[in-house]
This record gives C-alpha cells, sequence and structure tokens, in this order.
C-alpha cells in the first residue's frame, strides 16, 4: 500500500515488478530476485490494505472526536479494534470481580499396591458439608476399596505447528513475561540480524520448497550448543510433515530460523531466538507416545477415580524437555492393578474446594481472545459464521494493546491486564454501542480477507464503512461520559476553567491561563486521581516509586508552590528515642 501511494502521488504508469521474500539472507534476496513477480499480481493486497486503512481512520477519527466532544474535557479514543478489544478485558476484569465463590467437597482417598502409593479423588462434588461427611465416613468404615475397572490407552500426541508471530507472542508473554510488543521488537531485530524469518505473518505452516531446505537448517543447530544434541539425532531422520501445507501459507510463511547462525545475542534476543529455533526442532520431530491408564475404584459405595501415564515415546516433548501439565488427579505412574482387587486404605481426606472464575486476562490471553475473538460470541450462526475469525492483524495486536496504556484505558498488575477508572468509564458508555460490537469486527476481518482474494469489492466495503461511521457518531454524541477522578476538577489557579486531562499533560481549558501538569514526573506516570487530588486539595498523598537522577527510587507527595508548579513534598523521618 505504501508503494502504490507513492506510486500513484509521482503520476508514474510505468510497469512494475515485486521483490517478495521471507528473510533478508543474501541467498532468499538473490532467490527472490530471480523470482520477480508483475505488481499487478498484488492488486487485490493492496485494495484489502486500503480498506482496512481507511475504516480504521474514518471510525478512529470521528468516533474519537464525537465521545470527547459529548464528554466536554479530555481525549477518549475510540477504534474499529481498540474499542472491541478494551471491551474482552473490562468484560473479564467486570465477570472476575463479580463471581461469587461457591464451595464443594472431595473426598481424597490413599491407598497402595506392590508397595506403591497412590491417591485417588472422588468422582462426586458434594454440595452439601454434612453429605461429604457421611460419604467421608462411609468410605473409612470399609477400611479397604476395590479396583472396578481399568482403562489403558495408548494416547499419540502430534509435535506442535510452528509459530506465527501471535502464537510466539503468547508463549513469550507465558514463559518470558514479555509484552507483545516487546516480542515483535525482539523478532524485528532478529530479523534484520538475518537470523530469523520476517516476524509479521499470520501463518503457521511453511510451503513444500522451504520444507526442502529444513534438514540443512537443523543440521546447522548442531553448532549450536542448546541444540546440538538434538539436532544431531535427526540427521537423516524423515522429518514429520504436518506444518508443511502450501495452501494454508498465506502473504508470509511461518517463523522459522534462517541459514545464518547468530553470533552473541543479548539475553533476550537470545531467548526468543531459542524459542523459535526449539519450535522449529520440534515441529519436524516424531509425535510423543504415551500410555496411559484410568481407575476407577470403590470404597464404602464411593466411587473414586485416578489417572496415570508411561511415557514410551517423548518424541517432540525431548527438545525442550517440556513435560505436559498433568490433572489434578492424575499420577505420574500407577502400579500394577487387576480388576477385582481389594487394597488396604491408608487413609480418606476432606477436600474444600471452591470453584473459581475465569482470571484476568494476561497479554498472552488477550491475544488469544483476539485472534478467536469469534469465539467469544454465545449466538451458535453467528460463532460459526465467524470460526477463524479474528480481530487485528498479527502485525497489529501488539499496537492496538499498547495503545490502550497510552490512552491510560488499562495497566498491568503484575502479568494481569486491568481496566483504569476512565478505561471503565469508557467501557461503561460504549459497551452497548456498535463501536464495541466484537461480531461487527470480526465480519469486517472476514470482508478485508475476501477483497483480498478477489472475492469482494474494496468499494463495497468502503460505503458500508461509512455508514457505520455516521451511525456511531451520531450514537456517541448523544452520551453522556463522567470519569470519578477528572469529574468536575476546576482551575485552582484562574478559578474559571476546568481541568483537560490528556495522554501527557493536564491542563487548564482557559487559553488564557497557562497552568499545565505534566504526568511524567520522575518516571512516574501520574493517574487522572492522582492529578485531581492534587488541583482540588494542594497535595496529593504519599506516591510510591519516583527515581532521582542518579537511579534511586524515593517517595513523595506532589504539591503546588504558589506559583502552582508541581513540587515534591518528602514525608517527615520518625526520630527513634536513643536508649
Amino acid at each position: 500500500m505504501i508503494f502504490r501511494y507513492i506510486y500513484q502521488h509521482t503520476g508514474c504508469s510505468k510497469p512494475f515488478v515485486r521483490l517478495w521474500i521471507s528473510s533478508l539472507t543474501d541467498k532468499a534476496i538473490r532467490e527472490g530476485l530471480e523470482k520477480l513477480q508483475s505488481g499487478n499480481r498484488y492488486d487485490n493486497l493492496y485494495h484489502s490494505a486500503q480498506a482496512r486503512s481507511e475504516a480504521d481512520w474514518l471510525i478512529g477519527i470521528n468516533a474519537t472526536q464525537a465521545l470527547s466532544v459529548a464528554a466536554g474535557q479530555g481525549v477518549f479514543s475510540l477504534g474499529r479494534v481498540q474499542t472491541p478489544t478494551l471491551m474482552m478485558i473490562c468484560n473479564r476484569y467486570l465477570g472476575n470481580k463479580k463471581f461469587t465463590p461457591t464451595t464443594y467437597w472431595q473426598l481424597k482417598l490413599t491407598t497402595q499396591s506392590g508397595n506403591v502409593p497412590f491417591a485417588a479423588q472422588s468422582t462426586a462434588k458434594y454440595e452439601q458439608q454434612p453429605e461429604a461427611i457421611a460419604a467421608l465416613q462411609r468410605a473409612k468404615d470399609a477400611g479397604q476399596c476395590t479396583v472396578e475397572n481399568i482403562e489403558k490407552k495408548e494416547i499419540i500426541q502430534e509435535p506442535p505447528l510452528l509459530y506465527d508471530l501471535t502464537t510466539l507472542q503468547k508463549e513469550a508473554n507465558t514463559k518470558l513475561n514479555f509484552s507483545a510488543d516487546k516480542t515483535l521488537s525482539i523478532a524485528q531485530s532478529l530479523y534484520e540480524k538475518k537470523v530469523m524469518s520476517y516476524p509479521r505473518t499470520g501463518s503457521r505452516y511453511i510451503s513444500e520448497d522451504i520444507f526442502e531446505e529444513m534438514p540443512i537448517r537443523i543440521a546447522l543447530l548442531v553448532q549450536y550448543p542448546r541444540f546440538d544434541s538434538y539436532a544431531g539425532s535427526l540427521n537423516g531422520c524423515s522429518l514429520n510433515r504436518r506444518s508443511v501445507n502450501d495452501a494454508k501459507v498465506t502473504d508470509h510463511h511461518a517463523l522459522i530460523i534462517t541459514e545464518n547462525l547468530p553470533g552473541e545475542l543479548p539475553a533476550d534476543e537470545r531467548a526468543i531466538y531459542e524459542m523459535v529455533a526449539g519450535r522449529m526442532l520440534e515441529a519436524f520431530s516424531d509425535r510423543c507416545v504415551k500410555d496411559t491408564t484410568s481407575v476407577v475404584l470403590t470404597a464404602g459405595g464411593v466411587e473414586f477415580s485416578v489417572k496415570g501415564s508411561v511415557m514410551k515415546s517423548p518424541g517432540w516433548r525431548a527438545v525442550l524437555s517440556e513435560s505436559e501439565k498433568t490433572e489434578e488427579n492424575e499420577n505420574a505412574s500407577l502400579p500394577e492393578l487387576n480388576e477385582g482387587d481389594n487394597l488396604t486404605l491408608s487413609g480418606v481426606d476432606l477436600l474444600e474446594k471452591q470453584t473459581k472464575p475465569k482470571p484476568l486476562h494476561t497479554e498472552s490471553s488477550l491475544l488469544a481472545a483476539m485472534e478467536n475473538a469469534g469465539r467469544e460470541l454465545e449466538d451458535a450462526e453467528q460463532k460459526a459464521s465467524l470460526k477463524d475469525a479474528g480481530i487485528g492483524t498479527p502485525a497489529t495486536r501488539a499496537a492496538i494493546i499498547e495503545t490502550l496504556f497510552t490512552r491510560q484505558y488499562i495497566v498491568r498488575e503484575k502479568k494481569n491486564l486491568v481496566p483504569t477508572e476512565k478505561g471503565l468509564a469508557v467501557y461503561g458508555i460504549v459497551r452497548d454501542k456498535k463501536i464495541a460490537d466484537v461480531e461487527m469486527t470480526g465480519m469486517w476481518e472476514n470482508a478485508l480477507s475476501k477483497i483480498e482474494t478477489g472475492e469482494m469489492n474494496a468499494e463495497t466495503f468502503r460505503k458500508s464503512i461509512e455508514v457505520y461511521a455516521a451511525q456511531i457518531t451520531t450514537e456517541l454524541l448523544g452520551v453522556q461520559l463522567s470519569i470519578p477522578s477528572a469529574d468536575e476538577c476546576r482551575c485552582p489557579k484562574c478559578q474559571s476553567g476546568r481541568i483537560l486531562f490528556y495522554p501527557k499533560v493536564a491542563k487548564c481549558s482557559n487559553v488564557d491561563c497557562t497552568l499545565t501538569v505534566f504526568r511524567n514526573k520522575c518516571e512516574k506516570q501520574l493517574t487522572d486521581k492522582q492529578i485531581s487530588e492534587l488541583l482540588t486539595k494542594g497535595k496529593t498523598c504519599v506516591i510510591k516509586g519516583f527515581k532521582g537522577k542518579t537511579g534511586k527510587i524515593f517517595d513523595a507527595s506532589l504539591s503546588l508552590d504558589e506559583q502552582f508548579n508541581t513540587i515534591f513534598v518528602f514525608p517527615e523521618k520518625k526520630s527513634g528515642t536513643k536508649k
């Protein structure tokens, strides 16, 4: 799209060809130059990109201005993808906070066979404690348990597919606590260093021609200390083809390493490189095979169950030596058991448990929700029509999340994403409006995909967006927005203006008044609530985490001096009595 804009702006009409490559190595560039593609082959891709860009602009600029006008103060940013994403975070947060846990009880039985102890849990979950206690007593009185049923299965686990950007971002957030934006920046750096393929990909597959190069790429990792042994074991072996599918390769293939081994890398870059290299080895490895055993026991008429598993062939799981998470009542292995065996009880315990809400979104779970937005819908028909629809693209999802931080709609609490008062206020206003409709956003993504494949006309899409922009503008101009932390904050300097809250500053609405409070104070971002407290009371409570010029962390209150400049007020040190 960027090229087409320049091409059209200059009035150029000459034919052009396109270099389309997925890595910056000399080999890839040479091969790409030998296979230059006619420019008109990418017309639909251009039309799709232009339609996306114009839709985002039309909706973003109109919705943002409409809500800001309705609010009468500050800037309240809305967007085609940004707002449904905020809705996901707020819905999960409010659902979590409103959740009322329910207490239930289960029994835990311990026994042994052949001097090998193991435990099993009751299949029933008791909602009433007296009922659980009665079952506990019956099991104890029995003194033994009987093996009622044994079921053995061989479980085959296929290796995971290669990484696309979103999957890499999700796992880097879970395993390394990296933000989506940080992971993208690191992947881009590795791409520019010619050691990793193009990062902004939405495909988890490679084509047949790339697959032919995989033995050489894997052999390269014999020289990489962490993977040398495993990579060597794949030499001459038949590689798994699960990640090979020409039809499922989109603009760029899945993330893989290039034929260039990295030299010394910073720790964060090395961690991401090893994730991609490790996943590549996993994807082309054998399947993991294990035997599982499910056992049902009874004691005093109470049924208990337990599962065990034994690894027969680790296959791809041997690459990073990662074991599968076991279920709550699953043992690593069980002793040899036969149906009808009577085992002496070692003990029976009563376990008190509580139901749990869906956890707050992390960046990992939010990326998954954005990628699979259609699954969030309750209506079966809508869910089916948007089965594979996400919101945003792999290249833009990290930027959308960062925008929500910049707008002060969300904050991080450890790994969780939590809405601010401002974010919840916006949510309260727009949650039932068209701008927040996940289904609508998912349908647009489908439409944009159809423009790319030539199944839909871009002009038809644009007209529908213009109609939609008019509808949401009318809706938003009629709302009333109240932010508790910034509501009716009068200017203490001129006494006539009101304070307007912006992403970087808070300032007086009176153009002749010079009152300005910068949000960033010694590397600490002030919230709307803290600024309101400063301007209405003249002083804040103690704020923790300021950083001095020497890097030293300190705590202080903020106050206004006689010229209404912001100054620090340090808490008085408590003097100890000498003995």
